[in-house]
């Protein structure tokens, strides 16, 4: 490996929204070190980049990657969409602080996200140096989840025991000091769903001493959606803190056209001095775990308390009744159609790339539900929930930037795992002309960077981290869909991580190159 690498005559993107031009780029000793007509030094590689564009590495604002480092071989699917920095720890999951007993609901609740790696107990420090031990393939940042956080103060109960806040509050100040970036919530899961606001307030303020982030999968998505972000906005200002909105959509039939109202709503909060941004992925589907399509009192005490609730046929017919309201607290059983729900991870594989109403046949699609519940409560799904309006509405706001949301790379994932920033470039900004490149590519990675405090990240600038991406602006794409997600992504051509070249000619050469970046 040299330590001096010249990109040749790329059109050179800045990451900051501004015109591209025909420019030299000079790395050396994991830096960029000049950019422009750049003499070739003595002893340094060249890649010609002509034709191409050259980027700063793409920032993933929102991945459950968390424990992907530590699987048995390198995993290079985010490097491969041009991905060089991942915020992890997102929608209220993280994998530490954990004791033996809270690891042990994690398990039960969530294993789905695990990666077939075993959860251990650890403190977040702890967390961090064994994913450092493992060298990750591409940086990651993590925040601390609040379930984890009330998991390991609480258990699963859906009420506060006495101290348990104060443990709360103590595990987070303890997480930050170990380097999380923030902390995160997922209120429409168990058991984030039964926190009221007076206790995510406390974590915010705790998250203010550190001057870290808020980021949010809000309480509701959908026809609520304005009422969900002022209480994300109420949790920033108490902590007088920046709040990131995770995946920001209008979710379900009744919500469609909503978005307009959602980006009204973040711009009026940050004309009122809270921090706001938001991010997206560009699909019509989202991904879950499938108990969230139950009203949350389904799940209040754990998978085993959940699966008891549902083999008794009278609170059957009493969640059916609530999940058909669709309010918050009702789950998303009334955002979509039995036929639009396809279930991508299961015990029983024969189930995985059905739908549920394929599954129900001719039976009630909610007692299907119930069973597959039954059959393995850590199920997950794909189900399609908006329109492409709000998408593209979204979209174009320069408030709201990429994140993936992916799942781990096993089985029958959400295309956006192995190609969420391809098909964001290579359909809506060279097919569809939703955004231009300058604007696409600072929304996937100056934007993240800076909200997350990723100093010398998601710019090309002299003296900032090598990290880049070199892709073809007229092949870059990804085919993947809902039941065959991980084709190859076409396009991405070379990727520098920290200045060592990690991808080449569009093949990942194997080396682990990432590290943890700490706040």
């Amino acid at each position: 490996m040299t330590d001096t690498l010249v990109l040749r005559a790329g059109t050179v993107f800045d990451g900051l929204g501004s015109a591209a031009s025909t420019a030299d780029v000079l790395v050396e000793d994991g830096r960029i070190r000049e950019i422009g007509q750049v003499p070739v030094p003595g002893g340094a590689r060249v890649i010609d980049c002509d034709g191409l564009f050259v980027a700063p590495g793409f920032v993933d604002a929102h991945s459950h990657s968390d424990l992907v480092p530590l699987m048995d071989h390198a995993q290079p699917f985010k490097l491969l969409q041009g991905v060089t920095t991942e915020i992890a720890g997102n929608c209220g999951f993280s994998f530490a602080p954990l004791t033996g007993a809270s690891a042990d609901l994690v398990r039960s609740m969530y294993d789905e996200l695990a990666c077939g790696v075993e959860v251990k107990p650890a403190s977040f420090a702890g967390f961090l140096d064994t994913v450092e031990r493992h060298r990750p393939t591409n940086h990651m940042a993590f925040l601390v989840g609040h379930h984890t956080l009330r998991l390991t103060a609480n258990g699963a109960g859906d009420h506060l025991k006495p101290g348990a806040l104060a443990e709360m509050r103590r595990l987070a100040a303890e997480s930050f000091e170990a380097g999380a970036v923030g902390f995160s919530t997922g209120l429409i899961y168990p058991p984030g769903c039964f926190a009221a606001r007076d206790e995510l307030e406390e974590l915010a303020r705790v998250a203010g001493v550190y001057g870290r982030v808020y980021a949010t999968h809000m309480r509701d998505e959908g026809q609520f959606v304005v009422e969900a972000i002022d209480e994300a906005v109420a949790i920033a200002r108490a902590g007088g803190i920046r709040l990131q909105i995770s995946h920001c959509k209008a979710a379900g039939r009744a919500a469609h056209g909503n978005g307009a109202a959602l980006l009204e709503r973040i711009e009026a909060a940050r004309l009122d001095g809270v921090d706001v941004l938001g991010d997206q992925y560009p699909y019509l589907a989202g991904g879950t775990v499938m108990l969230a399509l139950l009203p949350n009192v389904a799940a209040a005490g754990g998978a085993e308390a959940m699966t008891s609730r549902l083999a008794d046929l009278a609170q059957r017919v009493a969640l059916s009744a609530q999940a058909a309201r669709g309010r918050p607290g009702d789950g998303m059983w009334a955002s979509t159609e039995p036929s639009k729900v396809i279930i991508t991870g299961h015990r029983d594989t024969t189930m995985v790339g059905r739908t549920i109403a394929d599954v129900a046949g001719g039976g009630d699609p909610f007692d299907t539900l119930c069973d597959l519940l039954l059959a393995d409560p850590g199920a997950a799904i794909v189900l399609e929930m908006m329109a492409e309006a709000d998408v593209r509405r979204i979209m174009a706001s320069p408030l709201v930037g990429v994140g993936s949301d992916n799942g781990p790379p096993l089985g029958m994932q959400h295309p956006r795992t192995y190609g969420c920033f391809p098909r964001l470039l290579g359909h809506y900004v060279r097919e569809e002309k939703v955004l231009t490149w300058e604007a696409a590519i600072r929304k996937a990675t100056s934007l993240i960077a800076g909200q997350f405090g990723l100093d010398g990240r998601g710019v090309l600038l002299p003296g900032a981290h090598a990290d880049i991406t070199v892709f073809d602006p007229e092949r870059i794409g990804h085919a993947g869909t809902y039941v065959r997600p991980d084709v190859p992504v076409d396009g991405i051509e070379t990727v520098v991580l920290g200045g060592q070249v990690v991808v080449e000619n569009a093949t990942f050469t194997g080396a682990r190159a990432g590290r943890v970046l700490r706040s």
